[in-house]
């Protein structure tokens, strides 16, 4: 996994984010896989330097290339790659930086069409390594184009369309690069589910979950915080068995703060010692690109802002339905308004400083958790010297 310097070998968030920006046009030809120590990482950082000096001259600026077809082109290469549901909330953060609309909608009507081509870790098999000496991006790219499933006019950023970059591109594995007769995932992409239990949305990857868990219905096992989970989790007197929906709260953007890496919760050990390796989980987490299971993520709103998860009890039921996009707390709606009335707010962690700034602050994940004083474009313009 970790041979040398770099980052991930599997397609863990970083790999996944680099081909987000090779397939946004932001980066060059096989920017995304080129292993660190590979010579030709050092060809391509040269090439990348003067490029962009000629892009300053040519005044291509970043605004002609972030279109809204390159954001599409962006969430079907995700589905095709099994890219890590972090992509998500970084797209659409990316998105409200430079006034264009996209949306968890988007997410999931361009991504469950898109079959998962790329047998890569931890959805197949593969590593980065592999996956870079089968073709890249760009022969990922090819395939879907071929397809349709490409806007062929998007800009990049060596000053050709992607699919003039991409459109004689080889595969020389398909093994690593699969075809469309031959897909790791029919529907890959990222699964949007909704429901009384995310009005707002959530998210789970369905590349990295398990098909027998794909339809669900489970009692809940509640964690408040993230510090309640590991002080329960592995309780020989925990009431927990395969089929629970372990649910973890105020793990979002304000709940943590800053909606940490947690989501992937471990299985407790005595399910774990009886071979059973994936549960159903929820929470307003993330989880890393490189994590597998069947885990909804992001649920919106947060617990910390009285989403309905703040209102989820041990005992409760939970249905997820991710080919009907459906997550249901089996909860009657005055039981719910009940338990809203006793709800109170969770105190901020840290008074003042940074941190209160973030959390008063910072958006949900359904709209990329950025800071809303950070949406839109403001330009460059200096309006006054310094000195």
């Amino acid at each position: 996994m970790s041979r040398s310097s770099g980052h991930c070998m599997s397609m863990g968030t970083a790999s996944t984010m680099a081909s987000m920006v090779e397939a946004l046009g932001l980066g060059l030809p096989h920017n995304a896989a080129i292993p660190a120590v590979d010579s030709r990482r050092y060809v391509l950082a040269h090439l990348a330097g003067r490029r962009i000096v000629e892009m300053v001259h040519e005044d291509l600026r970043i605004s002609k290339i972030l279109t809204r077809e390159a954001f599409e082109n962006a969430i079907r290469v995700n589905g095709a790659v099994g890219g890590s549901t972090n992509a998500v909330i970084h797209h659409l953060a990316m998105a409200g930086r430079i006034e264009v609309k996209v949306t968890l909608d988007d997410w999931d009507r361009l991504g469950h069409e898109v079959p998962t081509l790329v047998d890569l870790m931890p959805s197949g098999r593969f590593l980065m390594e592999d996956f870079y000496y089968a073709g890249g991006v760009p022969a990922v790219v090819r395939a879907l184009g071929e397809r349709g499933l490409i806007h062929k006019d998007a800009l990049t950023v060596n000053g050709k369309t992607i699919w003039e970059n991409c459109k004689d591109a080889p595969n020389w594995n398909q093994e690593v690069i699969r075809t469309f007769d031959k897909p790791l995932v029919k529907h890959g992409g990222v699964a949007v589910l909704r429901g009384n239990l995310a009005p707002d949305g959530a998210v789970l990857k369905p590349s990295a979950a398990s098909p027998h868990l794909m339809r669900h219905r489970g009692r809940a096992v509640v964690f408040e915080t993230i510090e309640h989970y590991k002080q329960r989790i592995d309780d020989p007197a925990l009431e927990v068995d395969e089929n629970c929906v372990l649910v973890l709260k105020n793990c979002g953007p304000k709940g943590y703060p800053g909606m940490a890496e947690v989501g992937n919760m471990s299985l407790p050990a005595k399910i774990l010692k009886r071979g059973i390796t994936d549960m159903v989980r929820v929470s307003d987490a993330r989880m890393s690109g490189t994590a597998y299971g069947t885990v909804v993520l992001h649920v919106c709103p947060e617990a910390a802002v009285g989403g309905p998860l703040a209102l989820v009890r041990d005992g409760d039921f939970i249905e997820l339905d991710v080919e009907a996009r459906r997550l249901h707390l089996e909860v009657a709606q005055d039981e719910l308004d009940r338990r809203r009335a006793q709800w109170q707010k969770p105190e901020l962690p840290m008074k003042g400083g940074y941190q209160q700034l973030y959390v008063e602050h910072v958006n949900q994940a359904n709209t990329g958790a950025d800071f809303d004083f950070l949406l839109g474009r403001r330009g460059t313009v200096v309006t006054r010297e310094s000195h």
